[in-house]
């Protein structure tokens, strides 16, 4: 609605957002309130990319961790790709319900699975939604890790290494503080204590040769990490509003592979 040409193009977002929804526009001129949505939208964009290239490899699973309001299963034209959206229980609940007052209706190729961490692992709940762990996936997981204990972090990556090549994930990540300059430290700090506000505080930071190490002892073959300058270069080159991210963002992308 505020940046065109937009990055992503959704015509499922605001109808599934309801009749209330409205833009305080002075607040989202601020350049922190661009810089994020700007992030928000290239990292979905990038993770359609990416899928986009593991379908030209083969893979026919794309599985939404912590889908949220993801809007992909809605606006897929992969008519052979199966689509599993993964999250909690009551999340999911809520995102139905609004897809029913939206009249949006769910395809008959996408899975809801529903999981409630604390009594089911992720395997299990994806192999009893019908993902064959034999067979390759393409895993979306944005907006997720740094909200996650190293642990649960793990876990998830040991998970998705247990299937076959050309499997492959592809997430953000938040830049460990210590590496950010002044300005983009200050901007840190400002998100930080709005998400904690919400009750859901950051918890995981990496730094990149941190997280390439992670992903290769899990399992993982192949791991490229893109930053604000890549995405920048990718998305947002030639605007006419000057829409970009900053540089060095407050995160990355980072896709591995099996």
């Amino acid at each position: 609605m505020l940046d065109q040409p937009s990055i992503l193009h959704d015509p499922i977002a605001i109808p599934l957002l309801g009749t209330e929804f409205a833009i305080d526009r002075d607040r989202e001129s601020h350049p922190l309130a661009r810089a994020f949505r700007a992030f928000m939208a290239a990292r979905s964009r990038f993770a359609e990319d990416e899928l986009a290239g593991a379908i030209k490899r083969g893979v026919r699973r794309y599985v939404v961790l912590g889908a949220g309001l993801d809007t992909f299963a809605y606006r897929n034209n992969y008519v052979d790709l199966r689509v599993f959206e993964v999250d909690f229980p009551a999340t999911q609940q809520w995102k139905r319900a609004l897809l029913a007052n939206a009249g949006i209706e769910a395809p008959p190729n996408l899975m809801f699975v529903p999981l409630d961490f604390e009594h089911q692992t992720l395997g299990e709940g994806l192999r009893q939604a019908g993902l064959k762990m034999t067979e390759p996936a393409f895993f979306g997981w944005l907006g997720v890790v740094p909200y996650l204990s190293l642990e649960a972090f793990r876990s998830t990556i040991a998970t998705i290494a247990q299937l076959p090549h050309p499997t492959a994930v592809t997430f953000d990540f938040a830049i460990s503080p210590k590496l950010l300059g002044p300005r983009a430290r200050a901007a840190f700090e400002l998100l930080a204590a709005r998400v904690a506000a919400a009750g859901e505080p950051f918890q995981l930071f990496f730094e990149p040769q941190e997280l390439e190490g992670e992903l290769r002892r899990a399992g993982f073959s192949e791991v490229e990490l893109t930053g604000a300058d890549d995405l920048n270069a990718r998305y947002f080159t030639g605007r006419a509003d000057g829409l970009a991210l900053p540089s060095p963002g407050l995160g990355m992308m980072a896709t591995a592979r099996i």
